[in-house]
């Protein structure tokens, strides 16, 4: 079987866990015996081909496309995204982005036959534009590469236009990957209409839509009105290939608890602060980590300040690679606070580095992690009551150790897949 593939960012140039979704789940195909073509907007060249064939978006002109798929297209109108709808990006970038998008006037997308478009694969004000533009590149891939796949796959709302585009040219079934939702990156009034206008027309449009967790599950049957029959749950897994645990000399003899991720509303990064602040009223012996940027950084920072603990906490800013083994080595507690987290693969990695993991309730990892301590992301006494007894009670932290680790270490792409590749068979006899 051949899927052709719509991602937004593979692995060693990436923003956030989506890349690293990819790059498992593209390795794990390969083990079940499924052939990929994956599309992305930019491609650096020095991405692992061994398991996988990347075609560069920038390098493909676009042909004439058909009537359906024009009229698909101009109903879309694009303008500059705000703050809600910029994903990954560290503060510098951030006011960057927003002092441009005051400066633009609204765009539509033209296309001329046999033009390239210099995509920049990032999370910039122009994202909407290039979403737009990825589609109509992504219907010439289609039909250039007509008889090279059975199924067409596009991971969450950035290609969803891409896979619609690609279906309606090729004839070929759709499957929408949904590895969040509009209503994971803000609450129900921040909801930005045009992304949630994408998001439900892809899955509208696929004959299938898988969700990360059935978290999400419900949300897309909820608040999309998706039939339940058509959407099914493939709970992500981790890549351990290739990894080791770190041996890293400690500056300090205090304990460290890690949060790391990206430092916005979704993952509820003020939550951490307030636990933390809880914890060093009971004990001294201990330093907290937030690993990660974003939009609400300089909040943090303030929030740090305002509560009195700036000498016990520490930002590090975007940490990627072995940057991220390392913080685990040093960590002896990892929290995952998250308000809306359609999965979270970090506490996976946490906790295949020995590190005894708390993640919220909230959170479509705690369906399948039952050696991880969970509790409301809201309720803070509890968080702290858990960090503390983990750093106190060694007998606790090693159980959490050795069964979480067990545990991490069953969850593999590869079974991961093979429910995918039955999703891919159900839709091609369909």
């Amino acid at each position: 079987m051949k899927v052709l593939m719509f991602g937004w960012e593979f692995p060693p140039h990436i923003a956030g866990g989506l890349g690293t979704a990819c790059e498992g789940i593209v390795k794990g195909l390969a083990h079940n015996g499924v052939e990929t073509l994956f599309v992305m907007p930019s491609a650096s060249g020095d991405e692992d081909q061994s398991c996988v064939t990347i075609l560069n978006a920038s390098d493909v002109a676009v042909r004439n496309v058909s009537d359906t798929v024009e009229e698909f297209l101009d109903k879309v109108k694009f303008i500059n995204v705000d703050s809600n709808i910029v994903p990954y990006v560290d503060p510098e970038e951030y006011f960057e982005a927003i002092e441009k998008m005051k400066r633009e006037q609204l765009r539509e997308t033209n296309v001329g036959f046999g033009q390239k478009f210099s995509f920049s694969g990032k999370y910039g004000a122009n994202l909407l534009e290039e979403v737009s533009r990825y589609a109509q590149v992504g219907g010439t891939i289609a039909m250039e590469h007509l008889g090279e796949f059975d199924v067409i796959h596009a991971h969450d709302w950035l290609t969803y236009l891409a896979g619609i585009a690609a279906k309606e040219l090729s004839g070929k079934p759709l499957v929408v990957h949904v590895h969040a939702t509009s209503f994971d990156r803000g609450t129900d009034d921040m909801v930005d209409s045009r992304v949630y206008s994408i998001e439900k027309r892809g899955m509208e449009a696929a004959d299938r839509v898988v969700t990360v967790s059935d978290l999400t599950r419900n949300i897309v049957i909820n608040k999309y009105g998706i039939d339940p029959a058509k959407v099914v749950t493939v709970h992500n897994a981790v890549d351990f290939s290739g990894r080791e645990n770190l041996s890293v000399e400690r500056g300090v003899r205090d304990k460290i608890v890690t949060f790391l991720g990206r430092i916005t509303f979704q993952k509820g990064p003020e939550y951490f602060i307030e636990a933390a602040a809880k914890v060093l009223k009971r004990t001294k012996n201990v330093r907290f980590v937030m690993a990660g940027s974003g939009d609400m950084m300089r909040r943090a920072i303030r929030q740090v300040a305002r509560l009195g603990i700036s000498d016990r906490f520490h930002f590090t800013g975007f940490l990627r690679g072995q940057e991220v083994q390392k913080m685990f080595a040093l960590s002896d507690v990892y929290i995952m606070p998250s308000v809306s987290e359609p999965f979270g693969i970090s506490p996976l990695e946490a906790m295949r580095s020995n590190v005894p993991s708390i993640i919220s309730h909230q959170s479509g990892a705690a369906e399948v992690l039952k050696y991880a301590l969970k509790v409301d992301f809201w309720d803070v006494d509890a968080m702290a009551d858990d960090i503390y007894a983990l750093l106190q009670y060694p007998a606790l932290a090693d159980f959490a150790n050795k069964q979480g680790f067990d545990e991490v270490n069953a969850l593999k792409w590869n079974n991961a897949t093979a429910k995918l590749k039955k999703v891919y068979e159900s839709v091609v006899n369909q």
